[in-house]
């Protein structure tokens, strides 16, 4: 048995040759589709989901499942045919993105804008910061994600609490979070987005994190309200940094882009060189139980 993939890089074509039983078929999102997609049971959309997307979906007759290059999956819940699999690449982007977690951790705690600022000032601006040691930090999404962070964090001396959907072994549960939020001196968001963690963090949420303590978003920027980030972020009584916002891209003239306290990337925790091998790698794994006639580990489930 051989299994038809539409593979839309040169690159994906190269590692999925190497996979037993798949034809790996290149196609682009602007061109017609190539005659082998009549057949084709897998479709890898890419990074991100197309404007075209629904209409391509719909002239692939034997498609079985869609693999993901990303590890969120909100822009296709909903939208999948009936009776067709959809699985992430939980997995791929993890360590990068825990990577840069701990970078702007750093970055808060030691002051390392201040001092890039008075080197470019010329000033000799010698003083004592804060650190990350004995750093209670509360990671919210005990999947993937949050493992890794959790792994590069404690070398630090942090002390880690793992928040999940429910609780198990050592993870709280969210319905915990109103009490844990007081005991935690960072809080880090790494759920994906779904009607239960949209909104999550709202004036509530971070009303009950105490003065002075950090918010950082490497999730989705749904999971965050803006108005009410910003309102703490204006008051002084908070700090943050996202990876992420809602809206995105970030107009111009938001006013995230000038609030105090603030680290701002745009959405790259986990662009980090390699991407495309680490999500690919992923991927062909997936795709290689689909062909053994196995269910890939990455799927999505209902809501997600």
């Amino acid at each position: 048995m051989t299994v038809t993939v539409l593979v839309p890089d040169d690159d994906g074509v190269a590692v999925l040759s190497e996979v037993a039983g798949v034809r790996p078929v290149r196609y682009t999102w602007d061109t017609p589709l190539p005659p082998e997609a009549a057949e084709a049971e897998v479709l890898i959309p890419g990074f991100s989901r197309p404007p075209a997307a629904d209409e391509l979906v719909a002239r692939l007759p034997q498609l079985k499942l869609i693999q993901l290059l990303s590890a969120g999956a909100e822009d296709w819940i909903g939208r999948v045919p009936d009776g067709v699999l959809l699985s992430t690449c939980r997995g791929a982007h993890g360590g990068s993105t825990a990577e840069w977690v701990v970078a702007t951790l750093l970055l808060v705690y030691r002051e390392l804008r201040e001092f890039s600022a008075a080197q470019a000032g010329r000033r000799w601006s010698k003083r004592t910061t804060d650190t990350l040691q004995g750093k209670r930090i509360l990671v919210v999404g005990a999947g993937d994600l949050g493992n890794q962070l959790r792994r590069r964090l404690e070398p630090f001396d942090a002390r880690i609490t793992m928040v999940g959907l429910s609780a198990r072994n050592d993870v709280h549960g969210v319905d915990e979070l109103p009490e844990l939020l007081a005991e935690h001196d960072a809080v880090v968001l790494m759920v994906p987005l779904t009607s239960r963690t949209k909104g999550m963090v709202d004036a509530k949420f971070l009303a009950a994190m105490p003065d002075g303590a950090i918010l950082v978003n490497a999730a989705r920027g749904q999971v965050v309200d803006t108005d009410a980030l910003l309102a703490e972020l204006n008051s002084g009584r908070l700090r943050a940094a996202l990876d992420v916002t809602e809206p995105e891209p970030l107009p111009r003239d938001h006013p995230l882009w000038t609030a105090p306290g603030l680290v701002l990337t745009p959405h790259v925790a986990g662009a980090a060189r390699g991407l495309q091998r680490r999500s690919y790698a992923v991927a062909a794994a997936e795709i290689e139980r689909y062909v053994n006639g196995e269910l890939p580990n990455n799927l999505v489930h209902g809501e997600y």
